[in-house]
């Protein structure tokens, strides 16, 4: 690399001006890519009626973004080596910005899902270099506040995701969706230009194109498959199983290459680490456990309290709230002290707040439901990016691109994996609750609560459906205590890197 990109970060404590500079260019990206994600769910129904599509159809709208960045991830690592992360975070801005702009102008539904198929490429490389370049520009000493500060992005998307999207589809078209990207893209890639430090490509391994071959369509189609559960009612559908067993094989394929070649895409010898192994199971289960959790929630603002798309997204911001307090005083913590004494206070925190949900009915007092919600984001602040950190302390800077692709690659596919559960649950108690087949129990849960002669005796049934999924939420969220409790109690010491070593900092996408 030049001798601009591999100066030494400097020692003191706090971030500073140059570092922050990176941050606000790094923190910009994210929060397009992330608010791309929410803007367009909550425009699903209004794109429905204006391509004259089946719900079935519009949903590839979201599913072909999802498995773009699914292909793309385990390839970034790679790449950013080989073409220098700064080039190659400009490459997806413009892939964004092009995605973007396409999809504003698309003509038919089949035109939309291309353009997002080609946002997703963009999207899926944009965070993992984003966050690589920042990393680098802080050092390894800081990664916890870097985790921190880096983490923001991903609590303003579920927020103002919502928000803005309500207001841009209501007030304006569909269209500004995607056309608010183009100005906030643009002032990305002139600040990308102007602030980033220069790097070069960097001497990597022979690409692992068989490798890629098998992890990049085999996660695609495991996360393809798992998609499909709630739509298809259970497991037993051949549009869920086919896929993901495809998928697996095709991973489990991966995994035996993977351990017998020196240059595999993803270096599964990374879990060797006793402490990377067991940040890594506590990620999945608490990925799967908490953000499945989470989609229940604008769900039932939406569907049992009646609410807006624009005033649900307005009654989630206390969780913003309480994660934004906590993360800049955890970050700074997972700098001094060992990961388990931030991450299990703040799971008491989530399972706290979580019991709480498990009691809500249809009537449940707002400030009861805020107050839960700002508890389980103060959880969120000691939790989410703690754990990413005690994953990355204890490695060698040469495993650090590698560590981050299998850190990707788990949060992609847990966090499918939860909402998936989460959905399917919901939907097969509603299903028993209103008397029809489960893939139909939201959509007929949705029609007694429409009906003005069933609404009363409907919002009651659907609220016990939301409580009772929520009890599932709390069991797996409380599961997440028991690796949680093998985390590192202590910070652990510096790895020893050997002379001309240079820290390659993690990359992570949400």
């Amino acid at each position: 690399m030049s001798t601009e990109s591999t100066a030494t970060a400097p020692q003191g404590d706090a971030l500073d001006a140059r570092v922050l500079k990176v941050a606000s260019v790094v923190v910009l990206g994210a929060i397009m890519a992330i608010l791309d994600t929410t803007v367009v769910n909550v425009a699903l129904q209004k794109l429905t009626i204006e391509f004259s599509t089946s719900f079935d159809v519009i949903q590839w709208v979201s599913t072909g973004y999802l498995l773009a960045l699914a292909t793309v991830i385990p390839v970034t690592g790679w790449a950013s080596d080989r073409f220098g992360t700064k080039r190659l975070y400009m490459i997806a801005i413009v892939l964004f910005l092009a995605g973007s702009m396409l999809a504003g102008v698309a003509w038919n539904i089949e035109t939309l899902i291309l353009f997002r198929v080609l946002q997703g490429f963009g999207g899926g490389m944009l965070m993992p270099c984003g966050m690589t370049i920042m990393t680098r520009a802080a050092g390894p000493q800081r990664i916890g506040r870097v985790m921190a500060v880096l983490g923001v992005p991903m609590l303003l998307g579920p927020i103002g995701g919502p928000i803005l999207g309500g207001w841009l589809v209501d007030a304006v078209s569909w269209r500004w969706i995607f056309f608010i990207n183009v100005p906030i893209g643009v002032v990305t890639l002139l600040l990308s230009w102007r602030l980033l430090p220069k790097d070069a490509p960097e001497p990597s391994g022979r690409f692992d194109f068989v490798g890629m071959l098998m992890v990049s369509p085999g996660l695609a189609a495991l996360i393809f498959g798992v998609s499909k559960i709630p739509s298809a009612g259970g497991i037993g559908a051949v549009e869920v199983w086919l896929p993901a067993l495809a998928g697996l094989v095709l991973l489990a394929g991966f995994v035996v290459r993977a351990l017998k070649v020196p240059n595999p895409l993803v270096d599964l010898r990374l879990f060797k680490n006793r402490t990377f192994t067991v940040a890594m199971v506590t990620m999945s289960l608490f990925f799967v456990a908490f953000l499945g959790g989470m989609m229940l929630l604008p769900t039932y603002f939406l569907l049992v309290r009646g609410e807006t798309t624009l005033h649900a997204g307005l009654l989630l911001a206390p969780q913003g709230f309480g994660a934004m307090i906590m993360m800049p005083i955890t970050g700074r913590l997972a700098d001094k002290v060992g990961a388990r004494k931030i991450v299990l206070p703040g799971l008491v925190l989530i399972i706290g707040s979580m019991a709480m949900l498990t009691q809500v009915t249809a009537t449940t007092p707002y400030p009861v439901l805020l107050s839960a919600l700002f508890v389980m984001g103060l959880g969120m602040g000691c939790t989410m990016m703690p754990i990413t950190t005690s994953a990355l302390q204890t490695l060698q800077p040469k495993d650090m691109a590698r560590a981050s692709t299998a850190t990707n690659i788990v949060q992609q596919t847990a966090g499918a994996i939860g909402s998936a559960v989460m959905a399917t649950i919901l939907a097969a108690l509603l299903a028993g609750k209103f008397g029809v087949p489960t893939a139909q129990g939201q959509l007929a849960a949705t029609a007694a609560i429409l009906n003005p002669a069933s609404h009363s005796a409907a919002t009651g049934l659907a609220a016990d459906a939301f409580s009772t999924t929520f009890v599932w939420s709390l069991v797996l969220v409380s599961l997440c205590l028991i690796p949680a409790f093998f985390l590192p109690k202590t910070k652990p010491a510096a790895p020893a890197t050997s002379e001309g070593d240079e820290i390659t900092p993690p990359v992570m996408v949400h």
